[in-house]
């Protein structure tokens, strides 16, 4: 791994340790503040939102600024944001840290991302994407685990000064180690960035990301009531289990990059569909357990081998000026992650089984595929044109 994408990465641990590690510790921050268990809950919604307005809104800040202070910048964000979260002394004051904290996050990304595919050659720029990510899905097989850990044997608060720790690692090895030089912005600026939001492949690729994440959502939201009273594991193998999903999105995010780089839409519509077939299995075969356990890896490691070349397509389509239209990318994620647990929730109200929501998933990753080939259908239609 290149030594500057290795910086990058080591900040994508600690964001992404960031955004998870709070639903490990729900019940301590409750008890600790005085709050109910779902209000808690929602410290998990208020950092998406932040997510999902924050990154629009640093990126047009920093659009004319250079890459490598910005990138600086956001990662000592992380750090202060984590730092009072450590230290909130109530609940709505914990809740304004967490929003704080997330503004930076899809900007990161979205920088990040652009940042990476500079530092490698053309054909590698989807792998480079995918090894900064490597970052995040690290963060759930070994952030997160551990910092619900040491939240339990120590306190919540611990847990937010250890994050303060890494993000300071990652400040350093960033200051340290990205060239100064790298990713400048675009002469065009701001209206350069804006400019590019007018192009059709941008929005599809959004559009997308959304449907996809939103299909994974719509299900997982749910995966531990569907898995102790589907497929009837204990309370304590769905932690093991939700491990083993980790482990397949950072098995996928890999491959994911060097699919990409080979065949970039051909990789997102053959991954889609297969996701829409797994969850087709999923409502089959799910109350075998070892079946759901096995379906639960492959559809973390489905899920995250479109991650990289979705962000590669947004930086592509956006060549002119990526730095915002790879943050709203991020956004669009995010959007799909609300989205998909609101209608997996309204799913369930109408009197969907947990045994039959994968199917809810299915419809959401094959609306996604339908996009995919109207994608690539307006590519080689503009390469005839041409």
């Amino acid at each position: 791994m290149p030594l500057p994408i290795l910086a990058l990465a080591i900040a994508s641990f600690c964001i992404g340790t960031t955004e998870f590690v709070i639903m490990g510790l729900l019940p301590e921050v409750a008890a600790d503040l005085g709050v109910s268990i779902p209000s808690a809950g929602l410290l998990v919604t208020g950092y998406a939102l932040g997510v999902v307005f924050g990154a629009p809104i640093v990126a047009m800040a920093t659009a004319r600024l250079p890459r490598k202070p910005v990138l600086i910048g956001l990662a000592t964000l992380f750090v202060i944001g984590n730092f009072f979260c450590a230290i909130a002394p109530n609940y709505w004051l914990l809740m304004a840290a967490r929003v704080f904290t997330a503004f930076g996050h899809g900007a990161f990304f979205g920088i990040g991302s652009v940042v990476a595919a500079s530092l490698v050659p053309r054909n590698k720029r989807a792998s480079a994407i995918a090894l900064m990510f490597a970052g995040l899905t690290l963060s759930n097989i070994l952030g997160v685990p551990a910092g619900t850990a040491l939240g339990e044997a120590f306190g919540w608060r611990d847990t937010f000064l250890a994050v303060v720790g890494i993000g300071l690692v990652s400040v350093a090895a960033i200051a340290w180690l990205v060239p100064s030089d790298v990713a400048e912005p675009s002469g065009g600026g701001l209206l350069g960035e804006l400019r590019v939001l007018g192009k059709l492949q941008v929005w599809l690729a959004m559009l997308i990301a959304s449907l996809a994440s939103a299909s994974l959502f719509a299900v997982f939201t749910y995966i531990k009531p569907y898995l102790t009273d589907v497929s009837g594991l204990s309370t304590a193998t769905v932690t093991w289990v939700l491990l083993l999903f980790g482990a397949g999105m950072t098995i996928g995010n890999i491959i994911g990059g060097r699919l990409a780089d080979w065949k970039l839409m051909p990789t997102v519509i053959t991954t889609l569909l297969a996701m829409a077939l797994l969850f087709a299995v999923f409502t089959e075969f799910g109350a075998i357990a070892s079946v759901a356990v096995a379906i639960v890896f492959l559809w973390g490691m489905l899920i995250f081998i479109v991650v990289p070349p979705l962000q590669i397509r947004v930086v592509e389509a956006a060549a002119e000026g990526p730095n915002l239209a790879a943050t709203l990318n991020q956004g669009a994620f995010n959007v799909g992650n609300a989205g998909g647990a609101w209608i997996g929730g309204l799913a369930i109200s109408w009197g969907v089984s947990y045994a039959n929501l994968p199917l809810v998933g299915a419809a959401l990753a094959l609306l996604a595929v339908m996009v995919a080939v109207l994608s690539q259908s307006l590519d080689r239609r503009a390469v005839v044109q041409t």
